[in-house]
């Protein structure tokens, strides 16, 4: 289960983020995930949940994801969202977005 290294990447990266910046609480995180990263967000926040419980900087902390669409580019010069094969040329195009996962805002409470 790919998702609990995730879960717990998103959390070191926000904790740090947060005490870098004298947060006393974070209040949300917002998660880019693209959908040919395979990740299921319901068990991303799940995990979260179970690993920033213990730590009172997360109490309460929403963990938000947005979904990012896959697009490709070919070497022929072709850009959209055909995956496998280039509308254009029939080549195999190569995936430029949608396999990302980054935390992409932190919402926090600072003294």
């Amino acid at each position: 289960m790919h998702e609990y290294s995730i879960a717990y990447d998103i959390y070191a990266t926000a904790r740090r983020a947060a005490l870098e910046h004298h947060a006393t609480v974070v209040k949300r995180i917002h998660v880019d995930i693209g959908e040919m990263a395979m990740v299921n967000p319901d068990q991303l926040e799940f995990l979260f949940g179970a690993i920033a419980e213990e730590d009172p900087l997360f109490k309460g902390t929403v963990l938000e994801s947005r979904t990012i669409s896959p697009r490709v580019q070919c070497s022929c010069g072709y850009s959209g969202t055909e995956l496998y094969v280039c509308p254009v040329c029939g080549a195999l195009p190569e995936l430029v977005q949608g396999k990302e996962i980054f935390v992409s805002n932190i919402e926090a409470e600072v003294d």
